[in-house]
């Protein structure tokens, strides 16, 4: 099938003989996508001081222009997330590259706050479309081993993440600092457009049928199983808190790291804002395993955050990477426990559905928190307004960390 006949939804007319692609090759080409998507994404974290200066931005236009790539992001997870199950995760893999491409160069041309807005959207939209299929792609790949595939999408996103400050800050050493980031992103997703357009595309899970196919593309109410409801509710609370921690890491972080170790190194900003997902995402490559360990890395991430804080009020460059790292460590075997536990609970017919609906309550942690915390910050300063941000994330999780205690205890 071409990718024209899987958005019509309808058998292609001619006999095309596509790439043949492995397992593997079609293991790392869904992985690839989700990391460079969100790579793309936050390439703009290190240059927000930068944008603030040339746009005369304050912290609530940044936390606005970063809200706008997670409000878009959800609503197109709550309104299209289960599109990939219709009309194959190929061809919805195909548009989120596309509308990748279209965001990076609206972003690289901004000159407004509106335009920013505008190219973070589009780049929400992208992610939206990609998380939904890629997981539920890296699933169908790995059948029998659905922690792996659990392990490999988080490790994509979380990664994805994580590179793209430090990789943001480094491209901004070249001439057009605001720009060139975004356009170097632009052709690698054109490059990674070509073998996605060559594959032999392996069929919808549920194809539509009758005379009005386009109707199953309407938006649903999200729904889940009941045996998933507990597994469910779990994975959305510990991925919302966890995604506010990133939010704040991502939006206004590098002013206050930039502040607290003396530098204005865009590099080193964009390493430092990383390096929680950073850590995150190495926890997937080497996991702890454990009874306790939930609550465990629930408690490990909440004292972090709250250290996080406290090494403002201390002065202590150090104790801020080190809570970076270990906080990073936390969230990974945690979040890590707690989505794969859904995961192998959820329909395979409505895989897509479902990781994309506990992605929109994920994904609101980096939205609805960070405007609050934007906001506090314009009242209050920024030191005091992340101090209590970060007792408010550190309680919450070591609420989570008892809660999960008790359930551990009576398994």
């Amino acid at each position: 099938m071409t990718v024209f006949s899987e958005l019509r939804m309808r058998p292609a007319t001619a006999v095309r003989r596509g790439w043949n692609a492995s397992t593997t090759t079609r293991l790392v080409l869904a992985g690839v996508v989700m990391f460079i998507l969100l790579l793309g994404a936050n390439l703009a974290t290190p240059l927000y001081p930068l944008l603030q200066a040339q746009l005369g931005l304050g912290s609530l236009g940044v936390t606005i222009a970063f809200a706008s790539y997670v409000l878009a992001l959800v609503a197109v997870l709550m309104l299209a997330g289960h599109w990939s199950d219709h009309i194959g995760r190929r061809a919805a893999l195909v548009l989120a590259v596309v509308l990748g491409i279209a965001g990076s160069l609206v972003f690289a041309g901004a000159g407004s706050l509106w335009m920013l807005c505008a190219g973070r959207a589009l780049q929400g939209i992208a992610v939206g479309l990609a998380t939904g299929a890629s997981s539920a792609a890296l699933r169908e790949l790995l059948p029998s081993r659905p922690e792996w595939a659990s392990r490999f999408t988080l490790l994509a996103s979380s990664g994805g993440v994580a590179a793209g400050p430090f990789i943001g800050g480094l491209l901004s050493l070249l001439p057009g600092p605001a720009t060139t980031p975004f356009l170097v992103h632009c052709v690698l997703l054109l490059l990674l457009l070509v073998p996605l357009w060559l594959l032999d595309a392996r069929p919808a899970i549920r194809p539509a049928a009758g005379p009005r196919p386009y109707s199953v593309l309407a938006p649903r109410r999200p729904s889940v199983a009941q045996e998933a409801k507990g597994a469910f509710a779990l994975a959305a609370s510990v991925g919302f808190l966890s995604f506010a921690v990133f939010g704040f890491c991502l939006s206004l972080g590098p002013g206050y790291f930039s502040a607290l170790v003396g530098t204005e190194s865009r590099p080193v900003m964009g390493l430092i804002a990383g390096l929680t997902l950073g850590a995150s995402a190495l926890s997937q490559l080497f996991p702890l395993r454990g009874r306790f360990l939930l609550p465990a890395g629930l408690s490990v991430l909440g004292v972090s955050v709250i250290l996080m804080a406290a090494a403002a009020a201390w002065h202590s460059p150090v104790l801020l990477l080190l809570a970076s790292v270990a906080a990073g460590v936390g969230q990974g075997s945690a979040f890590r426990l707690v989505f794969n536990e859904l995961a192998t609970k959820a329909e395979p017919a409505r895989h897509a559905q479902v990781i994309s609906t506990v992605y929109v309550i994920t994904y609101l942690g980096s939205a609805v928190p960070v405007i609050g915390l934007g906001l506090a910050s314009s009242a209050l300063g920024l030191e005091t307004a992340v101090t209590g941000f970060a007792v408010i994330c550190g309680t919450a999780a070591l609420v989570l960390a008892l809660l999960s205690l008790r359930s551990v205890r009576r398994a």
